[in-house]
């Protein structure tokens, strides 16, 4: 076991997993400018430890909702590189048979409801969810992961207080990034902390330093336990920061310099691999070997992707919900 009681698989799974996501969007930038890859994209380059460090607290059963920073989520909670490459290309071999595209990421068969691009709009989702899971007396739990511009949603107060009220297997996580697109945070929130607010609903509220990714598993693990047996939600605050614009098509003017130099130094993949090596729980050449493998995950799914047949006309009468 390692110096934290976690065994060095389990530790490189998560650094893994957080290559894969910054590899996967670094690539998917180049196929936008390239003007190969349709549609726009926004992405999590930066936020990679919150989206591993819940999930990997998660069971296959659990579900989460997203936002239109998805790719991040989708990864974690098991789509996998085909499944996701094939949807942002829009060909039938992607996660949602290519009616998604990049903001609606998703395959409720793996614990992930295709992501809902509207600012909060995943939050009373995930809380009816949770009401489903109480109501059939499932083990299971949901987690709605938002930025911290959709806490100042009407969705986020109802949605919220009805799983406080209702004590709701339902974990709520801000991944609370300081920007809500080029707005800083600090000018739509007076309180210190986003997870102050937890308070109003009567339920715990924590804020994590969401680029420490061991720090978000331990939270997120505590509090889905929490709802899993039946004490109802938390809500978890991750301090991390985009470092990319918006969306692709934003130069981040907005950011300070100095901010910018401050969040590249504190990212969460170089500090885990710091971790990692201070440790020798891995050397730099196994570091070397699992972004060389990933590399080749993502480029086979590009040509896969490519190669792949795009939708016909006549799916869009397909997969539909008739009341």
């Amino acid at each position: 076991m390692s110096p934290t009681g976690y065994g060095p698989d389990f530790l490189l799974d998560l650094y893994r997993q957080m290559v894969l996501i910054r590899h996967f969007e670094e690539r998917v930038k180049y196929l936008f400018l390239e003007g190969v890859m349709p549609g726009t994209i926004h992405q999590c380059n930066g936020q990679e430890a919150c989206a591993v460090g819940v999930c990997a607290a998660l069971e296959p059963a659990d579900v989460i909702t997203s936002t239109h920073r998805p790719h991040g989520h989708a990864l974690a909670k098991g789509i996998t590189v085909v499944e996701a490459m094939g949807e942002l290309f829009g060909r039938t071999t992607g996660c949602c048979k290519g009616k998604g595209g990049s903001m609606h990421l998703g395959d409720l068969a793996k614990g992930m409801v295709p992501a809902i691009a509207i600012v909060g709009g995943g939050i009373p989702v995930a809380t009816g969810i949770a009401l489903a899971f109480k109501m059939k007396k499932e083990k299971r739990v949901a987690v709605c992961f938002m930025g911290d511009g959709a806490t100042n949603e009407g969705a986020f107060h109802e949605g919220v207080n009805m799983g406080a009220i209702w004590t709701l297997p339902v974990v709520y996580v801000v991944e609370n990034n300081l920007y809500g697109a080029s707005t800083p945070v600090s000018w739509v929130v007076r309180t210190k902390t986003i997870s102050e607010r937890s308070r109003l609903y009567g339920i715990p509220g924590v804020t994590i330093d969401g680029n420490d990714v061991l720090a978000v598993y331990v939270a997120a693990k505590k509090a889905v336990r929490r709802a899993r047996t039946g004490k109802g939600p938390t809500l978890l605050e991750l301090m991390t920061y985009r470092i990319t614009g918006h969306s692709r098509r934003d130069p981040a003017l907005y950011q300070p310099e100095e901010e910018k130099k401050r969040a590249l130094e504190n990212e969460p993949i170089g500090r885990f691999a710091k971790y990692l090596l201070d440790r020798q729980l891995a050397d730099q050449r196994r570091l070397d070997q699992i972004a060389e493998e990933v590399d080749q995950e993502i480029e086979a799914a590009v040509e896969m992707a490519l190669a792949a047949p795009q939708p016909k006309p006549e799916d869009t009468l397909q997969d539909l919900f008739v009341a």
